[in-house]
C-alpha cells in the first residue's frame, strides 16, 4: 500500500506509481508548474495579440502605419518572436511571420514573411 502524493489516500499499484488516479496526478503537476505556466500563458497571449494586430493592419504584405495606430490597437513593442537583420544593417522585429521596423516621424513599415514548412 502506498499513499497518493496529492490527496494522501492509500492505493495499490505498480511499484513506481505515485498517485491514486489521473486527477490527482494532474492536480499535483499543475500545482508544480503553475508559475511557469502562467508566465508562458501571459507571454503567448501577448504574442498572439501582437500577431493578430499586425495581421489586421498589414493587408497588403507591406504597409506603412503610425506608431499611435499600433498602440491604439493594443500592440506591445516588448513582445516579438525574433529579429532579422538586412544586408544594410536594418533590424526587423517579427511576431512569427509578421514584421515591423521603425521609420522616421513615428511611423512603421509592416511586412509579411512567407514561411513554408
Amino acid at each position: 500500500m502506498k499513499n497518493c502524493l496529492e490527496c494522501g489516500d492509500t492505493f495499490v499499484g505498480r511499484e513506481d506509481k505515485k498517485f491514486c488516479c489521473d486527477g490527482c496526478r494532474n492536480t499535483f503537476n499543475n500545482k508544480i508548474n503553475k508559475d511557469s505556466n502562467n508566465l508562458m500563458r501571459n507571454v503567448n497571449n501577448r504574442l498572439r495579440r501582437n500577431h493578430r494586430i499586425l495581421t489586421e493592419l498589414n493587408t497588403n504584405c507591406k504597409t506603412k502605419i503610425s506608431k499611435n495606430k499600433l498602440i491604439e490597437k493594443g500592440f506591445n513593442f516588448d513582445f516579438y518572436t525574433n529579429q532579422q537583420q538586412t544586408k544594410t544593417g536594418k533590424v526587423y522585429n517579427f511576431v512569427y511571420n509578421q514584421g515591423y521596423i521603425p521609420l522616421d516621424h513615428n511611423r512603421y513599415i509592416l511586412v509579411k514573411k512567407d514561411i513554408h514548412y
